[in-house]
């Protein structure tokens, strides 16, 4: 009896523990469950932390370091964002890539579009936004970075290179080489037998070590480097004087710089291509828009000394000078214009800067200084437009901005009469330009001059014809407007007594509008009106081209 009590006791007394240890047993379950329902979101986290910057580095470009939106591949296999590309291209700047790469060549383009599909499969699977498009001043903005910390290094290891050829001199001089003499004597007949010798030991010891300077070499003058290399590392004194006139904190230094330089590129003309250096256009490029008048008028005259040799007109525009000069165009001082416009007009002269000239926005104002109070800037700004129109890509522009009532408009009313014919004759040749002469009312007002005094210039008349002779391309809507205002009349008097030009286009025209007037007379417009065939006969007649209604409304 005894023993049951006993035992019944402990086991009333077990239960309790049993309780407590099943508590602790559940409590390190929860724990451990715990830990790894937040091991596994922080998993996730970590997961969509990766940035645009840890993409593969094929992914980026080597000159922004971004993410490319518009990969291209260059002519030397290397892949590019696009904007970077035409950054280079337009300051002449060549990158220099890491690992070894090799030098780029960005002659011609390719878009990479299986890259550029990559790059968005990559972002769309890390749940990143696509890359957006690089403009290209942003890019403009990191190439110039770029080319200034190289011509930096290049600067500052030219200046080490100098001074450690200078100090190899001296110490050459103060300590010659102990067998120089017999070098020297070596090189003359007569002493080959100082060295002749059984033992290749005496002949080691008597061979005469080389002078020191011409041992060791500076790493300008290695054989690897060649002469353009070595002529860019050449310091011009000249350019050095002016440009620390130019970039004195004293407005008079700089004052007496710009004059000093402005003078020298007028009168001196192998001077142009020497001073012509990215360095000397850089700190001209910071002085054109100067509030101060006579630095503006200075700089921007002779970055126009600087145009007129012809190597320098393509380094001018790619140094990114164009947008300055079209800035002062805007809203520079009266005389700083005037150069400006004369800037513009040498740069077109080169047919590689026509189209770059337009596309950075030249047009608009040469068109609003077409009416300035200074003649010099109305017929600079004429002569820019004519060269840059001869662009196709310049002509349309021209027509979207409303050039040619502005242009008839000066013509009317005498105003530069030749030069803005000229314009006038490149945007004839066009179909968009044709449409709108034809509804600016071109033909009476050219048909008008011709057969008035107004144009008594023999050039300005052949201009005139030009014109004409491109808007007689416009079908059987010119043909309609010459009628009604008697171009045949004029024509058959210039004809008679133009110049030669003018008599072969007059002499075209002639027989382009007879023949039209004899197809015409061949037709039975009543027959085709009833038959309904009307538009395949017009077709016949070499009318197809011409829709004189939609031209109208296009424009």
């Amino acid at each position: 009896m005894e023993f049951q009590e006993a035992i019944t006791r402990l086991a009333l007394q077990t239960k309790p523990l049993e309780k407590q240890r099943w508590k602790i047993i559940t409590f390190r379950r929860s724990t451990s469950s715990s830990i790894n329902a937040y091991s596994k979101p922080q998993k996730k986290s970590t997961s969509t932390s990766i940035k645009p910057q840890d993409a593969p580095r094929e992914f980026l470009c080597p000159i922004s370091g971004a993410l490319m939106n518009d990969p291209v591949i260059v002519s030397s296999g290397h892949t590019f964002e696009r904007a970077c590309v035409q950054a280079c291209n337009t300051l002449g700047f060549t990158p220099t890539l890491e690992d070894g790469a090799g030098s780029p060549d960005f002659s011609t383009v390719i878009p990479n579009l299986a890259l550029k599909s990559a790059i968005l499969n990559w972002c769309k699977k890390h749940s990143l936004n696509p890359p957006k498009p690089l403009d290209f001043f942003t890019a403009e903005r990191l190439v110039r970075s770029k080319l200034e910390k190289t011509q930096q290094v290049n600067r500052v290891s030219y200046h080490e290179d100098r001074a450690a050829e200078k100090d190899l001199i001296n110490r050459v001089k103060e300590n010659p080489p102990a067998k120089l003499n017999f070098a020297v004597s070596d090189l003359t007949p007569g002493t080959a037998h100082h060295f002749s010798t059984s033992s290749d030991e005496s002949l080691t010891l008597a061979m005469p070590t080389p002078p020191l300077q011409l041992a060791t070499r500076p790493s300008c003058y290695s054989s690897a480097s060649s002469s353009s290399e070595i002529e860019a590392l050449l310091v011009n004194p000249e350019e050095e004087e002016f440009l620390t006139k130019l970039k004195s904190a004293l407005v008079h230094e700089v004052e007496e710089g710009l004059v000093s330089l402005r003078r020298i590129t007028r009168t001196k003309e192998d001077t142009r291509a020497q001073l012509c250096t990215p360095r000397l256009l850089s700190t001209l490029q910071s002085l054109i828009l100067s509030r101060y008048t006579s630095v503006q008028v200075n700089s921007v005259a002779c970055i126009v000394n600087l145009s007129l040799e012809k190597a320098n007109k393509v380094k001018i525009v790619r140094s990114g000078t164009v947008p300055l000069l079209i800035d002062v165009l805007k809203g520079g001082f009266s005389e700083a214009r005037e150069h400006a416009c004369g800037a513009i007009f040498s740069l077109a002269l080169d047919d590689h800067n026509k189209t770059a000239i337009g596309v950075l926005g030249a047009l608009p104002p040469l068109l609003h200084l077409l009416r300035a109070e200074s003649e010099r800037t109305r017929h600079d700004s004429a002569l820019a437009l004519y060269h840059l129109s001869l662009v196709q890509i310049n002509k349309s522009k021209l027509v979207r901005l409303g050039s040619v009532p502005l242009l008839l408009g000066l013509v009317k009313s005498g105003q530069m009469p030749g030069r803005v014919l000229l314009v006038l004759s490149n945007l004839a040749s066009c179909e968009e330009g044709r449409a709108a002469l034809l509804d600016s009312g071109a033909v009476e007002c050219l048909v008008g001059l011709l057969r008035g005094d107004e144009l008594q210039c023999v050039s300005t008349r052949d201009s005139c014809v030009s014109v004409l002779y491109g808007l007689s391309h416009g079908g059987l809507r010119f043909r309609g407007l010459a009628k009604a205002t008697g171009v045949v009349e004029v024509l058959l008097e210039v004809e008679n007594s133009g110049s030669e030009r003018s008599k072969e286009k007059a002499k075209r025209m002639l027989e382009m509008m007879k023949e039209r007037i004899d197809a015409e007379e061949d037709v039975d417009w009543e027959e085709l009106l009833e038959s309904g065939s009307m538009g395949t006969t017009r077709s016949s007649l070499g009318c197809k081209k011409v829709e004189s209604g939609a031209n109208s409304s296009e424009f």
